[in-house]
């Protein structure tokens, strides 16, 4: 049926949203399945928890294969869940990995040769919430007090700004749309819903 990707920096507000469009299909009786990645209930999500949080460290090509194997853990459920005619809801996939990780160090062309051959599903629509790295230190700051590797690096937030763009550009695993984040909750929230609309 569709198959919808939420995107962004960390802060960008893609669980808030993945939220309101829980709330919005349950509302309008829609038949729906949201996944998230990483997904911390798993043993690898545990592993990636213990690792953002710095009680271990890995090298990029390591990294990588972590986060793609959490993401690859929800294919299944993804094809299922399509074939059954229900809306798939995406809070990141493999395109989160493919940026943070390729900005951690990971070869670009080397991810897009893992995903090819894991034939990961491509998605109906992306939509990436974009806000600046600053905004996305802020924010995760003011929510946790504290930051993880990922979120602490302002330096490192800017290269997976510019791995986002890239697949923007590149149309990635799908046609990519482009939300200001910066603005209130509800006008991204509407702004995502006009999206969705478009895809019927």
């Amino acid at each position: 049926m569709t198959f919808i990707i939420i995107e962004g920096l960390d802060g960008a507000g893609g669980s808030t949203q993945t939220k309101l469009l829980k709330e919005f299909f349950q509302k309008k009786k829609i038949p729906h399945v949201f996944i998230q990645s990483p997904n911390y209930e798993t043993q690898i999500g545990k592993l990636i928890r213990n690792y953002l949080n710095g009680k271990f460290n890995l090298k990029s090509a390591h990294a990588f294969i972590l986060f793609a194997t959490d993401v690859l853990d929800s294919v299944p459920i993804i094809r299922k869940s399509l074939d059954e005619k229900k809306i798939v809801v995406a809070d990141r996939y493999i395109t989160s990995t493919i940026a943070y990780q390729c900005a951690n160090g990971f070869s670009f062309d080397s991810a897009m040769k893992f995903v090819k051959l894991n034939d990961y599903p491509e998605a109906d629509a992306i939509i990436y919430i974009d806000i600046k790295p600053e905004t996305s230190m802020k924010r995760k700051k003011k929510e946790h007090g504290k930051l993880d590797r990922h979120e602490k690096n302002l330096e490192f937030l800017k290269k997976v700004r510019d791995f986002y763009q890239n697949e923007i550009k590149e149309n990635i695993l799908g046609k990519w749309f482009v939300i200001n984040g910066e603005r209130d909750i509800k006008e991204v929230h509407e702004d995502i819903l006009r999206i969705i609309n478009s895809l019927k």
